[in-house]
Formats: C-alpha cells, sequence, structure tokens
C-alpha cells in the first residue's frame, strides 16, 4: 500500500525507545542472513499467465516498442503529480490513486463520474494514435482493500482484523467478487490487494490489514480474495466482465516489523520468514494472481525493493510467479546507493514497475540512462516489460469495450451490501455475556458512546482518504450507522431505541449499548507504544460506569483494529462485543445483538479471535506458539449464546507507563495530556473556559505588553517520520484579543529551535473558533532538528494577546496544510 507523500522513513529511534520494558532486539543471525536459498522454500506455480496467443501479442508489441517506452511502462506516477497531457512526452505505463490523491475534478471524497472521468482522460492520451507511438493501455491502481473505498457510495466491508475472525474462505471470494465489480465501474483495473501480512507485533499500526497473527488462517484465505477479485485463473477479457488485477502483498514479512515500526526490519531465520511470512504466497501465486507488490519493509536489515533473492530467486524462479512485480511508495529510493528519482538496482533485483508517485519524471530520465549504458541490462528491461504487457493483456485492456465502466447501480448495490452485512455479523467476537445479550427487541434501548452513530469510526482508516478521518457520515450515501440499524431491529419488535450523543438520559431505559474504540488511522500514524485503549482518557470507561452505577445493563461493542488491553471497560460492561472495523454496513452488528420481541436470538456469534487478545498493556508480541504465551483471551476464543462462559474479574493494572502511548496530542480538555506539561511566564495569565464543544474544554492565555513565551513540552519526539508524511500540527483555537504585536511558532529539541513567523494566525477576526493545520515540513525548513523535539508547541508572542485553545495534536490534513510566514 501507498502513503502518499512519504520518502523516507526510520526504522529505530528515539520516538520508540521504551525504558519501563527494556526492549531488546532480536540476537543476531550468522552466516548471510539476508540472502534466502530458493531451494528451501514452497514451489508454487502462476496459473493460466502463459499461453502461446498472449506471447505472440507481447512479442509483437516489444518489436514495435522503443526504448523509451519500454522504460516508461515500468513507472507508475500518481495523479496527484502528473496529467494526463504529460504522457505524451513520458509513457507511462501506469497510474495509481494514493491515499488522499483526487481525481482530476480535485475532490478526494468523489463519486462513481469524476473518477471514471479521470480514467478515460489519461488513458484516451496513452492509447492515442501518434507518430513513433505504439499505443498501449495504462492500467490505473488504487488501494480498494476493503471495497472500492476510495470513492463515494461504495460498499465499505470489513478491515481485514475482522474477516479474520469469521474464518470463511468462501466468504473472502464473495467480498473480493463485489470489491473488483465496484472498482471496474469506477474505471479503474487494479486493486492494491489481498495484504497478506501475518502481524507479529500489535502495536504495529497496519495490524487491521492483516487476517490474522495466524499464518494458517491467511493461508486458506489468500487464493480465495485473488479468485474473488480476478476470477478464476483461466478468466479472460477480465476487466469485461467486472474483474480487476489483484495485488498480493506486501513481499515479503511487512508483519514482522520490529518493535512494531511501520517500515521496519523482520529479524527473523529464513525459516521463520518461509513457515510464517510466506504462508499467503504460494496459494496467491497458484490462484493466479497478476502481481505481487514488494514490502517497504527489510529482512534482516536488507530493503526487499532490493533483495533480489527473494524477488527473483524466490518469487519468480522457484514460485513460478509469471506476473509483474511493483513497487510500493517509492520504495525503490529507500535502498541504500538509491534515491526516488535514480535506482538501477531495484530493477536488476527483480522489481518490474515502481512507484514513483512523485518522483516519476526523475526516475524515468535516470532508467533511460541506466539502459543506454549497460547498467540495466535490456534483458531485465524486455523481460519487467513482457511481464507488464502479459498482465494488460491477460485482463483484456487492448480491448476497447468496458461495459463495467460508469454502469450505474454497482457502487453500493443491495447484493453487496448484504454481503458485507453478513461479513459484519460473522466477524463479531462476543469476550464477555453475563445474560444481557441478545437484547430484547420489545425493550427501550439506549444507544450511546462515540462510534454509534459515526460512520467515520466503524470504517477506520483507508476510507475516502488516506488516514480514514474527516469523513462525515453524509459521505456514506449507502451505509448505515451501527445506531441505524439498531434501531431498526428494536423498532421492528416493537421497543424503542435512543441515540444521546452525550450519554444522558431521562427515562431508565432497559439496557444500553454502548459503541466506543479507536479513531481512524492508517500506517506510521497507527503505530503506538503501548496496547492500553485510551491511555490517560477514559471517557469511554466513565460512561460505561455511570450507567453501572445508575442500575442500567451495559453492552459494550468495541471499534479496534486490533485487540487491546480494555480490563477496566471489560469489568464495567455486562457484554462486550469485538467488532472491529465493521465497514459501512452497521446493521450487521445489529442482527446478533438484537434478538426478537421476546428476548430470542436471531443470529447467534461465530466469530472468533485470529488475533490473541492481551492480558496487559505490554503483550505486544503475544502470538500463539510463542514462548510464555499467556492471553487474556487466546486465538480462537469467542463465546456464543449456544456456547456461553464466564469471565471473572480482570485485574486492571495495565502494566506499563500510560503516558507512554501519547506522541501525538499536546493539549486537549483544558490540559496537556502526559507526558506533555503546559508552562508559561509568569506574566501569562491562564484561566479555564468552555471549548467549542465541551464545558471548560479550553484554556485562556492573556500575554501582557512586552515579550512572554507559552510552553509545551516533554516526551523526546522524533517527528522526521510525521514530517515525511505529510502531517501536520493542528491548533483548534479563539482569538479574543489579536494581537498587535509579533508571534511566533517554535519547536525546541536538539541545536535549533526553527522560529516560524505567525502572526497571521493570531490577527483578524476574534470570537469564533478556527483550526490551522501548520505543516510539520515548515518547522523543519526553518531548521528544527525534528529527530530531538523536547517542546512540540512553543508560542512566543510580544504581546498584547489573548488566545483560547481547545487542541493541539498532529493530524493527516494535506488539504489545508500551510506554512505561517512562507514567502
Amino acid at each position: 500500500m501507498m502513503r502518499p507523500g512519504v520518502k523516507l522513513l526510520l526504522t529505530t529511534t528515539m520516538f520508540w525507545a521504551m525504558p519501563a520494558l527494556a526492549q531488546q532486539a532480536p540476537t543476531a543471525l550468522s552466516g548471510n542472513p539476508a540472502v534466502a536459498t530458493p531451494a528451501k522454500w514452497p514451489a508454487a506455480k502462476s496459473q493460466g499467465l502463459i499461453d502461446a496467443q498472449t506471447e505472440k501479442k507481447v512479442s509483437d508489441l516489444l518489436a514495435q516498442m522503443s526504448v523509451e517506452e519500454k522504460v516508461g511502462q515500468m513507472i507508475q506516477a500518481d495523479i496527484a503529480s502528473i496529467k494526463p497531457e504529460d504522457l505524451r512526452r513520458y509513457p507511462l505505463g501506469s497510474i495509481l490513486a494514493g491515499g488522499n490523491s483526487p481525481p482530476l475534478a480535485g475532490d478526494d471524497r468523489a463519486g462513481q463520474a469524476e473518477w471514471v472521468a479521470t480514467a478515460r482522460a489519461f488513458r484516451a492520451i496513452a492509447q492515442e494514435q501518434r507518430p513513433g507511438h505504439v499505443p498501449i493501455p495504462l492500467m490505473f491502481g488504487v488501494d480498494a482493500v476493503h471495497g472500492n473505498n476510495n470513492v463515494i457510495g461504495a460498499t465499505i466491508f470489513p478491515h481485514n482484523v475482522a474477516l479474520g475472525a469469521a474464518n470463511d474462505p468462501a466468504l473472502i471470494r464473495r467480498i473480493g467478487a463485489a470489491t473488483a465489480a465496484e472498482t471496474a465501474a469506477a474505471g479503474i483495473d487494479w486493486a492494491f490487494g489481498p495484504t497478506l501480512a501475518v502481524p507479529q507485533d500489535d502495536r504495529w499500526g497496519r495490524t487491521y490489514e492483516g487476517y490474522s497473527e495466524d499464518p494458517a488462517i491467511v493461508r486458506r484465505y489468500a487464493g480465495e480474495m485473488i479468485r474473488g477479485l480476478q476470477g478464476e485463473p483461466n478468466t479472460t477479457d477480465r476487466i469485461q466482465k467486472g474483474k480487476v488485477a489483484a495485488s498480493a502483498k506486501h513481499f515479503l514479512a511487512d508483519g514482522g516489523t520490529f518493535n512494531g515500526i511501520d517500515q521496519g526490519d523482520a529479524r527473523v531465520s529464513e525459516a521463520e520468514l518461509i513457515k510464517t511470512h510466506n504462508a499467503g504466497y504460494p496459494g496467491a501465486v497458484n490462484a493466479g494472481t497478476l502481481t505481487v507488490m514488494s514490502s517497504f519493509s527489510s529482512w534482516n536489515g536488507a530493503k526487499m525493493h532490493g533483495n533480489k533473492s527473494l524477488l527473483t530467486g524466490v518469487l519468480k524462479d522457484r514460485m513460478g510467479f509469471q506476473g509483474f512485480i511493483v513497487g510500493d511508495w517509492n520504495g525503490h529510493g529507500q535502498i541504500p546507493g538509491c534515491t526516488n528519482t535514480d535506482c538501477a538496482a531495484t530493477f536488476n533485483a527483480g522489481l518490474d514497475m515502481a512507484m514513483a508517485p512523485d518522483s516519476w519524471k526523475g526516475l524515468y530520465d535516470s532508467t533511460l540512462a541506466h539502459v543506454r549504458d549497460g547498467s540495466l541490462p535490456m534483458a531485465r528491461v524486455d523481460d519487467a516489460v513482457r511481464r507488464i504487457l502479459r498482465v494488460k493483456a491477460k485482463m483484456g485492456l487492448f480491448a476497447a469495450e468496458r461495459p463495467f465502466e460508469g454502469k450505474p447501480g454497482v457502487l453500493g448495490a443491495p447484493e453487496h451490501r448484504a454481503v458485507a452485512r453478513e461479513a459484519v455479523a460473522k466477524s463479531l467476537v462476543l469476550l464477555k455475556n453475563n445474560g444481557v445479550l441478545p437484547v430484547k427487541a420489545s425493550a427501550r434501548v439506549l444507544v450511546a458512546g462515540p462510534g454509534a452513530d459515526s460512520m467515520m469510526l466503524q470504517t477506520g482508516g483507508w476510507t475516502l482518504s488516506w488516514q480514514g478521518d474527516g469523513n462525515g457520515n453524509e459521505l456514506f450515501p449507502n451505509g448505515e450507522t451501527i445506531f441505524s440499524g439498531i434501531r431498526k431491529a428494536v423498532e421492528a419488535g416493537g421497543g424503542t431505541a435512543t441515540y444521546s450523543p452525550d450519554g444522558n438520559f431521562t427515562a431508565q431505559p432497559d439496557v444500553a449499548i454502548v459503541v466506543f474504540g479507536e479513531q481512524p488511522y492508517a500506517e506510521m500514524r497507527g503505530d503506538v507504544r503501548t496496547l492500553e485503549f485510551q491511555p490517560g482518557d477514559k471517557q469511554a470507561l466513565a460512561l460505561l460506569k455511570r450507567y453501572k452505577d445508575a442500575g442500567v445493563p451495559v453492552v459494550s461493542v468495541f471499534l479496534s483494529g486490533r485487540p487491546l488491553w480494555v480490563n477496566p471497560e471489560l469489568n464495567a460492561s455486562d457484554a462486550f462485543v469485538a467488532a472491529w472495523l465493521p465497514g459501512s454496513e452497521g446493521a450487521g452488528v445489529a442482527d446478533v445483538l438484537i434478538g426478537n420481541a421476546a428476548g430470542k436470538a436471531r443470529r447467534d456469534f461465530t466469530g472468533r479471535l485470529s488475533y490473541s487478545w492481551p492480558k496487559t498493556a505490554a503483550q505486544f508480541n503475544l502470538n500463539k506458539g510463542k514462548p510464555g504465551y499467556n492471553p487474556l483471551f487466546p486465538l480462537g476464543y469467542g463465546l456464543s449464546y449456544a456456547k456461553p462462559g464466564k469471565v471473572a474479574k480482570l485485574s486492571e493494572v495495565s502494566g506499563i507507563d500510560p503516558s507512554m502511548a501519547n506522541t501525538s496530542t499536546f493539549f486537549a480538555k483544558g490540559a496537556a495530556p502526559a507526558p506533555f506539561s503546559l508552562a508559561t511566564d509568569s506574566r501569562i495569565t491562564r484561566r479555564p473556559v468552555d471549548g467549542p464543544q465541551t464545558q471548560e474544554g479550553a484554556l485562556q492565555l492573556t500575554w501582557p505588553s512586552g515579550p512572554a513565551t507559552l510552553r509545551i513540552g516533554g516526551g523526546n519526539l522524533d517527528l522526521v517520520r510525521e514530517s515525511n508524511a505529510d502531517l501536520s500540527l493542528q491548533i483548534s483555537y479563539k482569538l479574543d484579543r489579536a494581537a498587535t504585536g509579533s508571534a511566533k511558532l517554535l519547536m525546541e529539541g536538539g541545536t535549533n529551535t526553527g522560529a516560524i513567523d505567525a502572526t497571521s494566525l493570531f490577527t483578524g477576526q476574534t470570537g469564533t473558533w478556527r483550526t490551522a493545520n501548520i505543516a510539520l515540513k515548515c518547522y523543519q525548513t526553518n531548521g528544527v532538528d525534528l529527530t530531538k523535539v523536547t517542546a512540540p508547541f512553543v508560542v512566543q508572542a510580544s504581546g498584547p494577546l489573548t488566545v483560547s485553545i481547545a487542541d493541539i495534536r498532529i493530524v493527516s490534513a494535506p488539504a489545508t496544510a500551510m506554512c505561517p510566514g512562507a514567502k
């Protein structure tokens, strides 16, 4: 998968130092630990990709193509950085839309029509007749990882972490087929999935992209999703039949990242690499996957994008893979000796198409030069291009007809939503039930919690944007929230269901269903340092306890991309359901939780944990078969109405310093949460005031005449990777008295603080809450050493100035990011 803007991410930094746990790296392996021995690996056979007719067509095209056009086929650009007319000068073979990249109309929250128009605009230039040009269709790829999740109106399926709990391979194939149809209908040829990671450390922010910690589940699912997306291996004219190319990813061992750091290093033996992390790939190749995506990560220190023994020796030679290998977002640039715009080494290692989203022009020029000087052999180029053209032919892209493209009624089709709703119901895992479930449909039901009526929380990351945030319910015209599904089920049985945004009630309900969980995230921002849920901010727990104290039975529905330590919440609940990230069909939750009017279940729980559930917040590498395996709930656990069980009162000692978890929220609810603290010069006065949504949820600060400083310090942050990923420092504030002098924003740490002229932020209209997103790159440009940030928010103002601050945190907001004072 690709992450917009990421150019270089560090692997082990002070950001991840964990003194409380004395984390240690695995023991170094002997010999050359980063070179695979292909004969040790399981053999596979790529199915249905090579036939005489296709190969003749490809050979004829190769004979006509210039070296410039061949090199173009090997490079993929992001639509945010290329225009259709650029293809006349640079005959690239592929485009993609990264997580935040909009179609040509400019809105990344766009519907089917805008995406179809974009695909057609690029395709028209690529295939136009002009002198010296061989018309070859583009491949257009997107991260359709849980449905065609970039497009408004699409069916959003549960994330893979949920599907693993369903343990239903046939269901996976049906989800793949529905995703393919909705992707093809938007004019797109290629889905970057399935993810075949086997996550071993749940702190990793991409854990929810993996089906399970158990390689056996990944092995059973891999081929089924490929067949769902592409059809059977011998399928012809796939795009005409509503099928798209799959991309098994990320080869290899992305789930083995050490310390849960994205783009990290899998420090394991070759035997462990084969046994655990290669589990899904033989099945994917046997199912005829047309593409495989290389991983950002390393194996014992060697980057996958440059590991010839794995890309060529294992995947192509030993497994017989006949499609093409595509890179991840500028992943080639992380190979030692390479840059984003120059890397012959990745092609020589076996990569066939480099994903060069914003570096495509420079990479095209340098690759062409490498071919001409012989450092990239023509035989390797011809092999790469043959593989790419073979896939395009097998997809049916050379044909003019695309009956699914723009077809109405496909996105959000009722039959697709029915499959998604079934998947939700099958993936729910019942962790605790003290007799309160199923809820009688004739009951008076109170529904509360931040996730109850939020499509954003129930769909999670990689939904309409990279990180999945900023998505209102109105952006899901074909979706249904969990509350809506519960209300319909309860009203059908003669009861009432009331949603309480603040959790309050007047008439005593028969039961309260509280829906809460993680805020949306994708890789990198989702990496955490503790598995404790909401450390230092126990809003959900407070709500559960309030209902318990009032004598109201409580059902917790927990939304998360991984198992988390929730012992206090479990103790405060009469029933607790792990609902994962269920997607757009919230009614699937009600199908299992809400019984008939008499309280008899309409559907039982069948979901079972595909990840072990932690007993403490410090159990990061909690996987069955490892020494000292001692989870709260083991792999395969799950209660049901037919087979209930008791959960005794649990320890509420987390086993870890909760402040370690906070690396991105510097001010909230009127205070700086640990490990951060707010300090001011003595001349600045402070008083609590109401925030934009919360009583006394902000702090008003008044500068006198003359200079004074506000400082939020603490922690020891490395924000380089956040800066490289185009993240921002978001400030929610209100001017009560505009500045009459200058104001500067700084970050402290290292040797430079790097002041930004922020006077414009503290002048203008007063009395209105506003939000400013300051790109972290602005600080870096102004000289801040982002590897050693000890005070992430500092304001120096000459006064007078009065400002109320409600919230300061790191966010992904590329569309509104700014650099105050920049010229």
